[in-house]
């Protein structure tokens, strides 16, 4: 049981030094081995954050794990709409699901927690407005707030005519 401790000392340290988060191809590449990753998570060393992504359970909660973790998972995205609207706080509506936008030639990410709804823009309506936020040293990009509330009134009929005027 001590050489497994000193095991994941090691390994718990090559987590810290990528910022507490890893995927499972960067953890192999580091060194920790497929078996020690799942026995880490079993015994609650790290903790599973999505498909394939694995934190570091002594770390200090994340804020805001839904949008680090889908950014994680899908990082030519960016969240836009609802998700948008409730960063910059122009909502008091809660978010099901994180609303992110890809390229409408990218194929959506593979999420299975959180629930994650994809809009696919093309060409200008993707590029622009794309502002990049540290959140919990992790960058995610986001729509800025005039963007948003011009995408919200695009897809009104897929969002609800009350979203965009309460954003407003």
């Amino acid at each position: 049981m001590a050489i497994e401790q000193k095991t994941y000392r090691k390994q718990a340290a090559v987590f810290r030094r990528e910022g507490g988060v890893l995927r499972t191809t960067e953890a192999i590449r580091a060194g920790i081995a497929p078996r020690d990753l799942y026995s880490m998570r079993d015994e609650g060393v790290v903790e599973y954050l999505s498909r394939g992504i694995y934190r570091l359970s002594a770390m200090t909660p994340l804020s805001k794990p839904d949008l680090v973790s889908v950014s994680l998972r899908a990082p030519h995205g960016v969240v836009c709409l609802i998700s948008a609207l409730a960063f910059y706080e122009l909502t008091a509506q809660i978010p099901h699901e994180v609303y992110v936008a890809i390229d409408r030639f990218t194929r959506p990410p593979r999420v299975d927690y959180p629930p994650v709804r994809v809009f696919k823009f093309s060409g200008e309506a993707f590029t622009e407005g794309v502002k990049t936020h540290r959140i919990d040293g992790f960058q995610v990009k986001i729509y800025n707030p005039e963007k948003t509330i011009a995408d919200c009134f695009k897809f009104r009929n897929q969002l609800g005519m009350d979203v965009v005027l309460e954003a407003l």
